[in-house]
């Protein structure tokens, strides 16, 4: 048992703790011991000075006596003999602040010295009863008798020894001898006391007089010793200074103390090296064992390096690498046993939005989330992986037929039927997948790959959370969208984009205040292409901030262009993508267009959709609010397909309304979208925001909207997009103010 206590690493701690116990125990008793002598010494320092005020002020009491007994025989004790004798006592004691002689009805005669005692001249010094009582004591026994401290009339504090001249009937009144209090104790105690002591004389109950008061006092330590003299009730209280307690402070306890510490940490260093020494021996005893250890260690490290190399470290899924191998190995094996693979490429909607938006840690945590919803997908027919990005792959072994990949697709698209809780909040999102089928789509991983790429960007085409499968057309409609995603690098530096307008008719007059400018690529190859056809490619590629400056830019110039013209007051409508609104230059580059060409803010409308309204709400409030502040009108384009949150028309400082024509279509044979126009006509009207109508194509939508006050309507029955000559010639001639379209 104490081979194993000696042996423990704290063995050496517990000597050491020991050792500091001792040396604490010791240095405390040392150090009471030492305070004991301290309170000792300062209680014969009390001592002898309250003896030495005993006999110093004796002295001075028979001294006056002596006074009193030479004026009590001398029959005619002239003034002048008595004021001699005084000066006399006065050069001789230097302790008396004035002498008095009294007379017998307690009414002071003469003193020495006048100066500075002019006052005190005829003054009663039975003042009061108790006063009175004491003097009258004094004459029948022939003692002295003192005032204790009391305020003299010259100033300060002191007291005052009056010694009778004669006893009883004899008495020819008193010698009075007047001490200051600082002045005796001057005289009575050394510079010494002075110096390193507080002293306080305490006399009756209450009263106290305190020397010294400025010194640096010693706390806790205090002695306090009677005064015995006649009459007299003192107590005498020293407190000494921190210089004389650390004068008396012994150093042996401190000594003793750092002594036994060393004592103790040597010992513990001796025992932790024979620790050493005896562990030393013991590790090469272990040496096997631990070689052994090490390699069962390497053995299971190996395992998990080939499974993190085919392991993606965020989501825990298979890795794209360990994926394509085994989708080889299991077409090899489909090959042979004649059974069909599916390839399904998965790619979130608005994930990249989002990861902008709320930052990168909001993004992984989401794709981690998704993961583990579609891991639970897996079998030993179904293998998910994750291919990077905000991408997914799932292969479908031994399909038979048809249904079972469409039945794999309902399992995905239930994966994100509830919403997602990332840091707090829930967040729906969901999938676009493209599907590639062995055999028919690919004969090897790569193009299986390849090709459910392809479908992948054409079910993205047709809009966001649905699925697509590969056919033979896509791959050349894939060639040729590649083709145009290159032609448009050099669309801007060509100068091949053109603006058309669209006016909107106000209804309330039946004139054009303003237009909606609509971006034209006109192809070299492949003549005028309409927004649908590149639009979707430069948001893919990052170059849509670049065209929305040029469209900016371009309406500006035909503003200014404008300028001087019946046309100088059209208000032009540009559309903005949620890209571009994330751009903080955005509000500096369109400031700028609009100084370069000398156009005023309020000529120009920004029209986003509602959906981009609500995304990363916070920033685009920014925005659309130093877009407002600028002067330039604000416009949510497709009302009523969005998300239909109606608190942001609240909060965004919207002036414009565009009803989406998905309404205006039916609106005068289906119940619901009228009822749907005219809640939004008079929901706009009520927060102070004007109505458009899109999409107008008949003179009944045209009636019906005049009749439920929207301000303006626009669409093919007022005029197709048109060049801004051929709208000129539209205004100039009053086509647009009829109803009926103009000719491009």
């Amino acid at each position: 048992m104490f081979a194993r206590i000696a042996m423990s690493p704290a063995f050496p701690v517990v000597i050491f703790v020991v050792f500091l116990a001792l040396a604490v125990m010791l240095r405390s008793g040392l150090v009471r011991q030492n305070t004991l002598q301290i309170e000792q010494n300062l209680e014969n320092e009390a001592r002898a000075l309250a003896g030495t005020l005993e006999r110093e002020f004796t002295v001075h009491a028979e001294a006056i006596g002596r006074m009193a007994s030479r004026m009590a025989m001398s029959e005619n004790f002239s003034e002048r003999q008595w004021r001699a004798d005084a000066r006399h006592y006065l050069d001789d004691f230097g302790v008396y602040q004035a002498l008095e002689w009294i007379d017998r009805d307690f009414v002071i005669r003469w003193l020495e010295p006048l100066a500075g005692n002019q006052d005190v001249t005829g003054f009663n010094v039975a003042f009061n009863q108790e006063r009175r009582h004491a003097l009258e004591r004094s004459i029948r026994t022939g003692n002295y008798d003192l005032s204790g401290i009391i305020e003299l009339r010259q100033g300060g504090k002191g007291m005052v020894l009056y010694h009778p001249i004669g006893v009883g009937e004899d008495n020819n009144g008193f010698i009075a001898g007047v001490f200051r209090m600082e002045t005796l104790a001057e005289q009575l105690l050394t510079s010494r006391t002075l110096e390193r002591f507080q002293i306080v004389i305490q006399y009756g109950r209450n009263s106290a007089y305190q020397l010294n008061s400025s010194a640096n006092i010693a706390p806790g330590l205090s002695d306090t010793f009677p005064v015995d003299l006649p009459n007299l009730d003192w107590r005498l209280t020293l407190r000494p200074d921190q210089d004389w307690v650390a004068a008396q402070r012994s150093g042996w306890p401190n000594a003793t103390f750092v002594s036994l510490l060393l004592m103790g940490l040597l010992t513990s260093l001796t025992t932790l090296l024979v620790q050493l020494i005896l562990r030393r021996n013991q590790a090469l005893l272990k040496t096997r064992r631990e070689l052994e250890q090490e390699i069962d260690q390497r053995k299971a490290i190996q395992t998990d390096l080939e499974r993190l190399e085919s392991t993606d470290t965020l989501t825990g899924l298979a890795n794209r690498r360990f994926f394509m191998e085994d989708l080889t190995h299991t077409i090899n094996i489909a090959d042979r046993q004649m059974r069909q693979v599916a390839l399904v490429m998965m790619d979130l909607d608005r994930f990249q939005m989002l990861n902008d938006s709320l930052g990168h840690q909001f993004g992984d945590e989401l794709l981690i989330k998704v993961s583990e919803r579609l891991n639970e997908l897996s079998n030993e027919r179904i293998l998910v992986a994750y291919s990077g990005g905000d991408e997914f792959m799932v292969c479908q072994q031994q399909v038979d037929d048809l249904d079972d990949v469409i039945h794999l697709l309902g399992q995905i698209k239930q994966c994100f039927h509830a919403p997602f809780e990332v840091h707090g909040e829930k967040h729906s999102i969901t999938a676009t997948m493209g599907v590639a089928v062995y055999p028919q789509s690919g004969l090897d991983a790569d193009t299986l790959l390849r090709n459910a790429d392809i479908a992948l960007y054409r079910a993205k085409d047709h809009g966001r959370n649905t699925y697509q499968f590969y056919t033979e057309g896509m791959q050349e409609k894939e060639v040729m969208r590649l083709e145009l995603d290159k032609d448009l690098d050099h669309a801007l530096e060509n100068d091949e984009f053109v603006l058309y307008y669209q006016p909107q008719l106000d209804l309330s007059n039946g004139e054009i205040h303003s237009v909606e400018a609509l971006i034209r690529w006109q192809h070299p190859r492949r003549g005028l292409l309409a927004p649908g056809a590149f639009i979707p490619l430069a948001e893919e590629s990052g170059r849509i901030n670049d065209i929305g400056r040029w469209v900016v830019r371009a309406a500006c110039r035909q503003l200014a262009r404008w300028k001087g013209t019946p046309y100088r007051n059209l208000r032009v409508a540009v559309n903005l993508s949620g890209l571009e609104l994330d751009d903080d230059s955005l509000v500096d580059s369109i400031r700028y267009a609009l100084h370069e060409n000398g156009v005023a803010p309020s000529s120009l409308e920004v029209e986003l959709t509602e959906e981009i309204f609500i995304q990363n709400i916070e920033h685009n409030l920014n925005q659309l609010s130093r877009l407002r502040k600028l002067g330039i009108h604000l416009a949510i384009d497709d009302f009523g397909v969005g998300y239909s949150s109606l608190a942001y028309l609240r909060d965004f400082p919207v002036d414009l309304l565009k009803i989406d024509r998905s309404f205006i279509t039916h609106v005068t044979h289906r119940h619901d979208d009228a009822v749907i126009t005219r809640a939004v006509i008079n929901l706009a009207h009520n927060l102070g925001i004007q109505v458009v109508a899109e999409g107008v194509e008949t003179e009944g939508q045209l009636n019906f909207l005049r009749h439920h006050s929207c301000n303006m309507a626009q669409g093919f029955l007022i005029s197709r997009p048109i060049p801004p000559q051929d709208l000129e010639k539209a205004l100039e001639k009053g086509l647009l103010t009829t109803g009926v379209p103009a000719n491009s």
